[in-house]
């Protein structure tokens, strides 16, 4: 049996996927056209502004000193004077016998990164199969993942449990094959779990809409399934795989529920961190401003430094052109 010839895709595949680029394209710009107006700017300005008022109040709380926070709010700020950040090093020196919240700090990002590129891996495979392979069944199985998302995360939360704790995986128990109890690795896939049904939706519906002739172009060009994929079908998807990062990464960051069920000890992120900062009689309130400013700081960072995809993820496969 002869083996497909691996032959690099020759101009007219490569203006096919020119075209196929701008018919993608299409569908936002006319979107956004008809979003565009002075009334949806306005409107937009004023949501800004209520919505970054907690934020703005927050960050000046946290730079006051105890004795001010405890006896004036943040808008006082011109009539009670004063700044300091023994509130940033009290707040990452705090913690228990275990860790930290600047320990906490790494261990988020040691579970976020991960559990964003393994479902996103994973749901771009799956989309590709959904939109581009044909194979008995895909039409049940695409909407059996659909109907996943319907299912609240509560409710898997305690058969996953007992599954890490008492399954077995070809003979051999889940807690001993993941390492220990207490490790990243239950954390990861619990995460992934919860991701994929999105973020093979979303994926199919962009995947799809890549046009039909680039697919057949290079197909006649002798490219099998891992040439197209990684070549045609992954450049052209790159906008609605960042944007799903991006929630996916946030989430997997903003995450406290998943993290208090499977994250314990030593790898405990910053949320969990953050919602033990008061004590345990609440004397410490003050320390949540400076420890809440420091948990946000990096999705506000990710948020402002990669919105334009926000709109290409919300959109994606969402209009025909």
């Amino acid at each position: 049996m002869s083996m497909p010839v691996e032959l690099p895709l020759d101009d007219q595949t490569k203006r096919q996927m020119t075209r196929g680029e701008e018919k993608m394209e299409a569908p936002l710009q006319r979107t956004k056209r008809r979003l565009t107006s002075r009334w949806a700017t306005l409107a937009a300005i004023v949501i800004a502004v209520f919505w970054s008022v907690p934020t703005l109040g927050l960050l000046i709380t946290s730079f006051r000193p105890r004795q001010e926070i405890q006896t004036s709010g943040w808008w006082t700020i011109f009539q009670n004077w004063g700044f300091t950040l023994d509130n940033y090093v009290a707040a990452l020196q705090a913690g228990n016998s275990q860790l930290t919240l600047a320990g906490s700090f790494v261990n988020s990002f040691a579970i976020t990164i991960p559990a964003t590129v393994i479902p996103i891996t994973i749901a771009m495979l799956a989309a590709y199969a959904f939109a581009w392979m044909d194979f008995k069944g895909k039409n049940m199985l695409f909407i059996f993942v659909f109907a996943l998302q319907i299912v609240p995360i509560q409710m898997a939360l305690i058969p996953l449990l007992q599954f890490f704790s008492q399954g077995e995986i070809f003979g051999v128990p889940v807690i001993q094959a993941f390492g220990s109890a207490g490790g990243y690795t239950q954390v990861w896939i619990a995460h992934a779990i919860f991701g994929l049904p999105l973020a093979i939706f979303l994926l199919h519906n962009f995947v799809s809409e890549i046009p039909a002739e680039v697919i057949e172009a290079a197909r006649v060009d002798g490219a099998g399934h891992g040439q197209i994929f990684f070549r045609i079908v992954i450049p052209l998807t790159m906008p609605a795989i960042a944007s799903i990062a991006i929630f996916q990464f946030l989430w997997v960051w903003n995450d406290l529920l998943v993290a208090l069920m499977f994250a314990d000890g030593n790898v405990a992120p910053i949320t969990k961190m953050v919602a033990e900062l008061a004590g345990s009689r609440g004397q410490d309130w003050y320390l949540l401003t400076a420890g809440a400013f420091i948990a946000v700081i990096v999705p506000l960072i990710v948020f402002l430094a990669l919105q334009r995809y926000f709109v290409r993820g919300l959109l994606a496969g969402s209009t025909k052109g």
